[in-house]
């Protein structure tokens, strides 16, 4: 009987202690919760051109295809920074490299190899003119984007635009459904910066038939900037 009584006691004990904490259990989540979304794109103009200047050089001896390359090179960035003055314009090299060529017997034949020079900066007319007198290297390709400032600045304005519309939205949505407000839940907030929009032209050849160095004719762009606002509201 003793036993029994102490085994009736714990049972209390525990249904006492299940009580306690369902009681302590987090309430449920309130039902007039909404999701939505809104986003907002601005075009602004690329205000950045990255120019790759390239050459490659062919031969049997490794050496001295590399000796070639690193001439070209050297060549094209002496006179390359003597034109740099950073942001408007900077210099860096690229790729610098070797590599075999087989014939279909699989024997070495010779080398071939590439080296790169890259110009990126903000005055498009400094970079064009600079490109259009390095005789060593020819464009390779033309790139334009936008800075960090200007890229900053397009998302903090496309932010304003979505958060309001996702505020204007909530707003709507809540009057419709005969409430007075709403309080903010998570919200989300993500960047997207997509490829031009408007494409660039480029010169066939950076020299003119004299030869008189010629600017490289370069037309830039408008970007895309959006930004997307994602959450949920509480309805009051």
């Amino acid at each position: 009987m003793k036993i029994h009584t102490q085994w009736l006691a714990a049972g209390v004990m525990l249904a006492a202690s299940q009580a306690v904490f369902s009681q302590n259990q987090a309430p449920a989540l309130p039902t007039q919760r909404v999701s939505l979304s809104a986003s907002a794109t601005v075009q602004v103009p690329q205000d950045e051109l990255t120019l790759t200047l390239s050459t490659q050089r062919e031969g049997s001896n490794a050496p001295e295809v590399q000796n070639q390359l690193k001439s070209a090179l050297d060549a094209a960035l002496g006179l390359a920074r003597r034109q740099a003055q950073s942001p408007l314009m900077s210099v860096s090299t690229g790729r610098f490299g070797l590599s075999p060529r087989h014939d279909r017997n699989g024997k070495l034949v010779g080398w071939q190899g590439t080296a790169e020079l890259v110009l990126q900066g903000r005055d498009f007319v400094r970079i064009s003119q600079t490109a259009a007198q390095l005789q060593t290297l020819s464009v390779a390709s033309v790139v334009f984007g936008l800075s960090a400032q200007q890229s900053q600045e397009a998302q903090a304005q496309a932010q304003s635009q979505a958060i309001a519309q996702f505020q204007k939205s909530a707003s709507e949505i809540a009057k419709s459904f005969g409430f007075g407000g709403y309080t903010l839940g998570e919200i989300q907030v993500n960047a997207n910066q997509p490829g031009p929009v408007r494409p660039y032209m480029m010169a066939a050849s950076v020299r003119s038939v004299a030869d008189e160095a010629a600017p490289v004719p370069l037309e830039a762009g408008l970007s895309q900037v959006s930004v997307n606002v994602s959450g949920s509201v509480q309805l009051k």
